[in-house]
């Protein structure tokens, strides 16, 4: 059913899915402690002890409450995107333990579902306290697995820990209804009731927050979960793990299992007993969830890829479209489902832009994660890298021109240069896909009607963004985009309290906020007659 690990050297690559033909996944039968301390730099190490003596440095799978090993003791190496280094094993799970995690996680769906909602309310609230609490510990996990700036870790970590404290206040406010009865000897009543057990499949580039987005409500709404990290940045998941087991969440409740993709997500899909799917990754490895979903006719809420423009009007203020830009490009260094992936500009105003534009990205400080003034780190491997590169060659080939960078960073490993690519049509590869990398594509339109024109021409449909001076624009544009997502005179939209999530192909449901709950309960109706 899904897409099978690709081999190629020692490692297998990928870019978003956790699913995709990806994820540094090399499952080995030996211990490997004594081949860690061989392979990890002094820098490196020193991290990794002060996270071990926290308490937070897990590596193991968790079931039932319970830190568990591969059965077959199998172990997966955890790399450090910007320096090589092997930061740990970790345990390689498949069917066996994705069964039991699932058998877990139903036993403990009768208990969880029956507490109150302020019960479950309290243990979220402690959940989200230990988070905060070891927001610094949290922050540097994610730096060493996944690579992006220090700064911007911790505040992954904030923005994660706020939809825990979210949907711990919203636990209390699942609503039913009564419908006014046309007959008068019935009563007519709407409950809303937990779906299940939950299995969530969540991607590398936002280790924390991937998992508390949809963490977050399931517990709320009385469920239980089976998280299924990527292989990539498994260390994050399984620190928040046992961090949710420090707060009171009970056994079983929540479980991790990581390892063999393939295995683990084609177990979640066949089992009965788990009611819920919900994914965030690639639309190729979406469609074949949905498909597996119909077997079991499973719930599925899915957050894909994106084909986000960015569009720059004549009348925008060039200092805040130039700040925004920015923003919502290079964030994670453009590692992210909301990147501004086109950067259209209106002609009477293109050059002034792409020059304001060019002087602003080079000021972009690359480097590890973990030196002072870093603003962009390194790509998640070198598959993410030759895509880059790729679409670079493609759009260079056809026209467009280099105004900014374009090639690998000194740096060396998977750095990136910051780039600007000026000239860039429509059909060139760059604006037709994802390029998930700090790479900037152009391009220029005449009109408001060929700017919609172009920023609809797409499968996609997840954010988009605009920028002008004009109210009238801002609502027309706005509303004849067909994206799930709109920033307009504002690069970073992302936020606990409003619905996240997209048009098309982009997926399906929405994270956040109250309208994330509805994704995670049933609707009964009740009837009741003969009541006098």
């Amino acid at each position: 059913m899904f897409a099978r690990t690709i081999h190629r050297g020692s490692r297998i690559h990928s870019y978003r899915s956790s699913f995709s033909l990806s994820n540094s996944l090399r499952c080995n039968n030996h211990s490997s402690a004594d081949l860690l301390r061989r392979e990890m730099s002094t820098e490196t190490e020193s991290i990794v002890a002060r996270l071990k003596s926290s308490g937070l440095f897990q590596t193991k799978g968790l079931i039932g409450g319970k830190w568990t090993d591969a059965y077959d003791g199998r172990t997966i190496e955890v790399n450090n995107p910007a320096s090589g280094d092997v930061i740990a094993s970790v345990a390689c799970m498949g069917e066996r333990e994705t069964k039991d995690a699932i058998s877990s996680a139903y036993e403990a769906f009768r208990h969880w579902s029956k507490l109150t909602a302020a019960d479950r309310s309290g243990r979220l609230r402690n959940w989200y306290n230990l988070l905060m609490a070891h927001k610094e510990e949290l922050g540097q996990l994610i730096t060493l697995e996944q690579g992006k700036p220090l700064k911007e870790a911790i505040g992954e970590v904030t923005y994660g820990a706020t939809f825990i404290e979210f949907f711990a206040e919203e636990a209390k406010r699942v609503y039913g209804d009564i419908i006014p009865s046309p007959l008068p000897d019935r009563r007519l009543f709407v409950l809303k009731q937990p779906v299940g057990v939950v299995g969530a499949v969540t991607p590398w580039n936002f280790p924390l927050a991937m998992i508390t987005r949809k963490v977050g409500p399931a517990l709320a709404c009385g469920c239980t979960v089976v998280i299924k990290p990527s292989e990539l940045t498994p260390l994050t998941a399984l620190a928040a793990a046992e961090l949710a087991l420090q707060s009171g969440i009970p056994p079983g409740v929540l479980n991790v299992v990581m390892g063999d993709a393939p295995t683990i997500g084609t177990s979640l899909m066949e089992s009965p007993q788990v009611r819920k799917i919900t994914f965030t990754g690639s639309t190729a490895v979406g469609k074949k969830l949905m498909a597996g979903a119909a077997e079991t006719v499973k719930k599925v809420s899915l957050e894909l890829g994106g084909n986000a423009p960015c569009i720059i009007f004549d009348d925008a203020d060039l200092e805040v479209a130039v700040k925004g830009s920015l923003a919502t490009k290079f964030r994670n260094s453009g590692q992210t489902c909301v990147c501004a992936n086109r950067i259209l500009v209106q002609e009477g105003i293109y050059e002034k832009f792409t020059n304001a534009f060019s002087k602003a990205v080079q000021n972009l400080k690359v480097g590890n994660g973990f030196d002072e003034g870093v603003t962009l780190g390194p790509l998640i491997n070198e598959a993410a890298v030759q895509k880059v590169e790729s679409f670079v060659q493609d759009a260079i080939s056809k026209g467009a021109k280099t105004l900014l960078g374009g090639r690998r960073h000194s740096l060396g490993m998977t750095f990136y240069e910051p780039t600007v690519i000026g000239d860039v049509k429509n059909e060139m590869l760059i604006a037709r896909q994802e390029v998930f990398g700090p790479v900037a594509p152009v391009l220029r339109f005449k009109t408001e009607e060929e700017a919609i024109q172009i920023a609809n021409d797409t499968t996609a449909g997840l954010a988009a963004y605009i920028f002008t001076n004009s109210i009238q624009r801002s609502w027309r544009v706005s509303e004849a985009l067909e994206y799930g997502i709109v920033g307009v005179n504002e690069g970073l939209v992302s936020t606990e309290v409003a619905p996240f999530g997209g048009f098309k192909q982009s997926g399906l449901g929405r994270e956040g906020s109250k309208y994330g709950l509805d994704e995670y309960l049933e609707i009964k109706y009740v009837c009741m007659g003969n009541m006098g």
